[in-house]
């Protein structure tokens, strides 16, 4: 009786270690690979990340985490199963720092991503409109911290429109001593111009107005901007434009 009880209790101890062994055999414990790739795109307000599409044929999606430090720590903010993801409602001028994670249906989950991304919103604007200062100077300049048209003399104008007669053409007038201009050529979109430039300035600080043209400003007080033209109208020009208000910052937009 008691080799009996023997076998049995061998025979259950058999089978419950191949059927554990079965189903351990079947258990996923492998994390996705680290999402790579990642980087960003500067907004208004909102930054958008994207990276590259993970491989795994379990993946169940991506885990988004900013920091305001580059050294952590890191905050989830978010989950998409996209291969991008946008966040809103930032502070324009203020530096965030993020990182993706890819998890699995099992719910393992990869390390952060290695890339060090960062990401300065800044403010933009669409269709504004400035003035020839010879017909209506207190509507040729403008102002980019204060987002509008202001005369072409005022103390705070950082550039202003206007015709000139020896060439027959119209000009861009950078309007405070310190402040460069240059003309970067034509581009497809605002977005086109990712960096402020190094060198290329004007030495004048007057570049010719060309519609589909994109100009990079350094302002007096150490801030970079953009303005593209979109059109013209009888004195006036039509133009849209980013500033970055975070000083020294010569991050515009990031594109992929």
């Amino acid at each position: 009786m008691k080799n009996k009880k023997i076998f049995l209790i061998f025979s259950a101890l058999i089978t419950i270690l191949i059927f554990t062994g079965c189903c351990y055999e079947g258990f996923d414990d492998e994390p996705p690979a680290v999402p790579r790739g990642v980087r960003s795109i500067t907004g208004d307000t909102e930054v958008m990340l994207i990276w590259y599409e993970n491989t795994e044929p379990d993946l169940a999606g991506y885990r988004i985490f900013r920091s305001m430090t580059p050294s952590g720590a890191y905050y989830l903010i978010g989950e998409t199963n996209l291969d991008y993801f946008i966040d809103y409602g930032l502070i324009n001028g203020q530096t965030y720092f993020y990182a993706v994670a890819a998890f699995d249906q099992e719910g393992n989950e990869s390390d952060l991503s290695y890339e060090l991304v960062f990401d300065t919103p800044r403010p933009e604007g669409y269709d504004e409109e400035i003035f020839d200062y010879l017909e209506y100077p207190s509507y040729a300049g403008w102002n980019f911290s204060d987002y509008s048209a202001i005369p072409y003399n005022h103390p705070s104008c950082d550039f202003y429109y206007g015709y000139d007669d020896y060439y027959e053409t119209y000009f861009f007038y950078i309007a405070r001593p310190g402040g460069l201009i240059q003309d970067f050529g034509y581009t497809e979109s605002l977005d086109d111009v990712t960096y402020a430039p190094e060198h290329g300035w004007s030495n004048t600080g007057i570049v010719e107005a060309i519609i589909g043209h994109t100009y990079i400003i350094w302002t007096w007080d150490n801030h970079f901007a953009k303005v593209r033209i979109t059109g013209f109208g009888p004195d006036y020009v039509v133009f849209d434009w980013a500033y970055q208000i975070d000083p020294g910052n010569q991050e515009l937009v990031v594109r992929p």
